[in-house]
C-alpha cells in the first residue's frame, strides 16, 4: 500500500528549514503533499499563489530527488480534513525547540480526537536550519535585511522584487 504524507504549513516564505523537513519526510512516504494554508482573517507576505508556485519550482523536485512523487494544494478548513481529502495518512510537522513541541503536540492530540486514521510524525529540525523562522525571515526582509542565507535564492528574488531590496 502507498503511504501518502501530508505536509501543512503557511509557508510564508518557504525556508531552508522547510526544504530540510520536506527532503527528509519525502524518503519516508511514496507520496508527500505539500499543504499551503490559506487563511481568510490573515494577511500574507507572499500571495497563496506565490506560495504553491515557489513549492513547485522549488520544493517539487527536492521531493522527486528523494524518490517520491510531491505535489502541492491550498486549504483553508481543517488540516485533517484537507489531510484526508489528499489521502494521507501521515501528517509531518517539523520541531526547532521545546516551544514548537508543546504547542505541535496540543495539535497532535486534537488532530488524533478528529482524525484515528492519520498519524502525526514528528521531525526535528537539522542543526544547521534549527534557528530559522519564517516569521524572523519576514521581519528581516521588512527592514532591508539580507535573508539569502535562511530562504532558496529564488524566493530571496521574489521578496527582493516585492521590497527593492
Amino acid at each position: 500500500m502507498a503511504v501518502t504524507g501530508f505536509y501543512p504549513g503557511s509557508f510564508d516564505p518557504i525556508t531552508k528549514g522547510h526544504l530540510d523537513i520536506i527532503s527528509r519526510s519525502a524518503r519516508m512516504v511514496d507520496e508527500l503533499v505539500l499543504a499551503v494554508g490559506v487563511h481568510h482573517g490573515k494577511t500574507p507576505f507572499l500571495s497563496a499563489q506565490e506560495r504553491v508556485g515557489l513549492l513547485e519550482r522549488i520544493a517539487v523536485p527536492v521531493i522527486r530527488d528523494a524518490g517520491a512523487a510531491g505535489s502541492v494544494v491550498t486549504f483553508d478548513g481543517l488540516v485533517v480534513d484537507a489531510a484526508r481529502k489528499s489521502s494521507a495518512r501521515i501528517m509531518i510537522r517539523g520541531l526547532r525547540d521545546a516551544s514548537d513541541f508543546d504547542y505541535e503536540l496540543q495539535l497532535a492530540g486534537m488532530n488524533r480526537t478528529m482524525a484515528r486514521d492519520i498519524e502525526t510524525v514528528f521531525l526535528a529540525a537539522s542543526p544547521e536550519t534549527r534557528f530559522i523562522a519564517s516569521s524572523l525571515v519576514k521581519q528581516i526582509a521588512k527592514m532591508g535585511g539580507d535573508i539569502t542565507e535562511f530562504v532558496p535564492s529564488e524566493v530571496a528574488e521574489v521578496i527582493a522584487e516585492r521590497f527593492g531590496n
